[in-house]
């Protein structure tokens, strides 16, 4: 991969952040409420909205408002929460921990159960377990968050007890009960990424079985394990790694869901209760954040390509 082709895309995504920034900075100027009504409330006087207005700098002109806003994001400050009157990028940088934890739980959760799931879908091809694996993909595929949060609520945490259903202890001060509290979260947004990954890889793996290099490595007299694992399977996770990239998509929305159905205060339940809020820093903020995350899960994905396959050149 070369330094050219690593400064492009980092430029591309400097540029993807830039519009990123002015389309949210856009949208939070016509949200119906007035960030002034929502601190001072309803019945303030029209003199007290006009000084926290002049205060906050909402009487200067949208777009001298943008370059200040985005002059402080350049020098890492965020602004200040309307809500919680605290800076806002280190309760958002926090909470982005919480979120990240937990999305690389699911992905190891993932990456454990559908790299199996696939393979012996794809070996078995045409019986029992292919079957089985392919009506467990579909299943997984079709149940939104919400609703594989609230079985896996009824039956784990209100039927069988094992687990807490909602609440976050940090795992710094009680590791396995840490563990405990996001296990349900785990396992609901890593439900659809198994479906996804799992079906991708059986598939993936049974056009390499039957591709003409596998044969002649067959044909060598290479053993069983070594062309699965040393050639096809190789080739067949090339296809998946843009999935598990585009599933980070799929990560930044469906955490918000999960995260405010089990009380979990990661970067999307903070970020709707900016939104109820009116609390605008925090939300252009929040939103610049998870772009960024975005973007840049993407661009480990394309290193990614180039590191399993030596023949993909970036040039």
């Amino acid at each position: 991969m070369s330094p050219a082709y690593l400064l492009k895309r980092l430029l591309l995504i400097v540029y993807t952040l830039l519009v990123v920034s002015l389309v949210v900075f856009a949208i939070t100027q016509v949200l119906p409420a007035d960030a002034a009504t929502m601190l001072l409330g309803e019945n303030a006087t029209p003199e007290a909205l006009a000084a926290i207005r002049a205060k906050l700098g909402l009487d200067q002109p949208v777009w001298l408002q943008y370059g200040h806003w985005l002059g402080g994001v350049l020098h890492g400050d965020f602004g200040t929460s309307l809500r919680t009157g605290q800076p806002v990028a280190p309760m958002l940088l926090e909470a982005l921990g919480r979120s990240l934890l937990l999305a690389a739980l699911a992905i190891a959760l993932m990456l454990a159960l559908a790299l199996p799931l696939g393979i012996v879908a794809a070996l078995r091809r045409g019986k029992l377990a292919d079957l089985a694996v392919s009506i467990l993909s579909y299943v997984g595929v079709s149940l939104p968050e919400f609703v594989t949060a609230t079985l896996v609520v009824l039956v784990l945490a209100d039927g069988l007890k094992l687990l807490p259903a909602t609440g976050y202890v940090p795992l710094t001060e009680n590791l396995w009960e840490g563990l405990a509290h996001l296990a349900l979260p785990v396992l609901t947004v890593s439900v659809i990424l198994i479906a996804h990954v799992s079906r991708m890889v059986r598939s993936e793996l049974v056009d390499v079985l039957h591709s003409d290099y596998v044969r002649a490595a067959r044909l060598k007299g290479l053993s069983r394990r070594t062309v699965l694992f040393g050639h096809a399977l190789r080739n067949a996770l090339l296809p998946t790694i843009t999935i598990v990239a585009l599933d980070v998509g799929y990560l930044l929305g469906g955490i918000i869901v999960v995260e405010e159905i089990f009380a979990l205060p990661g970067l999307g339940r903070q970020l709707i209760v900016a939104i109820q809020a009116r609390d605008l820093p925090a939300i252009q903020a929040g939103a610049l954040i998870m772009a960024a995350t975005y973007s840049a899960v993407n661009f480990l994905a394309d290193i990614a390509y180039a590191w399993i396959d030596k023949r993909i050149q970036y040039a």
